[in-house]
């Protein structure tokens, strides 16, 4: 018996109004992340990815709502709850408990007045009855699992006081010092270096290996998903456009989209002069999509067909993609 999902996101829609009208930032997406496994959601900047993380954590901005759709979470107890529907008051009681976010920017994201440990320890105080001398002890062990050095006196130390890794680690942290069931990783190594990046992806798994929790890992870089991830789905203007366990998508990847995304990452052992291949234009903004395919403007492979909707669909087993042209695109492979 196949357990049930920690999270299932099921046709999700989020609009944003505006003077003029509303405006939607995300459409029928779907996808579903099991206990102690980790999904990628890929994509260029403004394919959606961050909108659907803010909409699962409750946190988007005033002018925008979830206007279809459903956000079911297990929670700790076995009762599962329709995120999209809960109250500020309670989101708040789930939201850093049981479902916690590690931001893209530490920097913009730590209180620079307050010290690292002081604002590890405030979610202690919103979600425990710890007593303070038991919030420092638990403070004091979640930085140490973080492999931050001399955690006794980086505790007092202020965010300025840090490198960047550091900052990630200190927000690696904050997100994980209740134990959540889930972890949401929005870009969580997009402004380290390659090395440094290295160690906090490999944090991340080993954390998540003693700590059992599922991590929705949001990022642009195809190559840092081959790392983490067991499952990815591909998100383009607002849409996913292909999802499939990892290593069929990059064996076989379904889309023209996803293909393009592949093509464009470096890889060692290219030839002398052999340059990336680029996609060419750029995400249409929610105010000027094309009709049908999305992507079909950029589509090396578009035709009068691609005007049309089109859903997800089985391109192989355990392999969806949103394509008209899939049985040709596989027949040219």
């Amino acid at each position: 018996m196949t357990a049930s999902p920690i999270l299932e996101v099921n046709d999700l829609q989020v609009e944003f109004a505006t003077r003029r009208q509303s405006l939607v930032a995300v459409r029928d997406v779907s996808f579903a992340l099991g206990a102690g496994k980790t999904l990628a959601l890929v994509g260029e900047s403004g394919s959606g990815k961050s909108v659907t993380s803010l909409a699962i954590m409750g946190l988007l901005p005033t002018a925008g709502r979830v206007t279809r759709g459903t956000i079911a979470f297990q929670r700790g107890s076995g009762e599962t709850v329709d995120l999209a529907t809960l109250s500020q008051p309670a989101m708040r009681h789930i939201r850093g408990a049981e479902i916690a976010m590690i931001f893209q920017e530490p920097m913009s994201s730590l209180n620079p007045l307050f010290t690292v440990g002081d604002q590890i320890g405030e979610m202690l105080m919103l979600h425990s009855n710890l007593s303070s001398v038991a919030r420092r002890a638990k403070v004091l062990e979640m930085l140490d699992l973080v492999e931050i050095p001399a955690a006794a006196s980086r505790m007092s130390a202020y965010p300025h006081e840090l490198s960047g890794g550091m900052r990630q680690r200190v927000m690696i942290a904050l997100a994980l010092i209740c134990r959540p069931l889930l972890l949401i990783a929005d870009e969580p190594t997009t402004a380290l270096d390659v090395t440094i990046q290295a160690q906090i992806l490999e944090l991340m798994r080993r954390l998540q290996r003693e700590l059992g929790m599922s991590i929705l890992f949001i990022t642009h870089d195809l190559g840092v998903v081959a790392e983490i991830a067991d499952e990815v789905a591909v998100m383009y203007a607002g849409e996913v456009v292909e999802r499939a366990p990892t290593r069929p998508l990059y064996a076989h990847p379904r889309h023209p989209y996803t293909q393009g995304l592949i093509a464009s990452i470096p890889r060692p052992g290219r030839a002398p002069g052999e340059r990336l291949v680029p996609i060419h234009g750029t995400v249409p903004p929610p105010s000027a999509m094309p009709p049908g395919c999305a992507f079909a403007p950029r589509c090396p492979h578009a035709g009068p067909e691609c005007e049309a909707p089109v859903a997800l669909t089985e391109a192989a087993p355990g392999q969806l993609a949103r394509c008209v042209k899939l049985r040709e695109l596989a027949a040219h492979a």
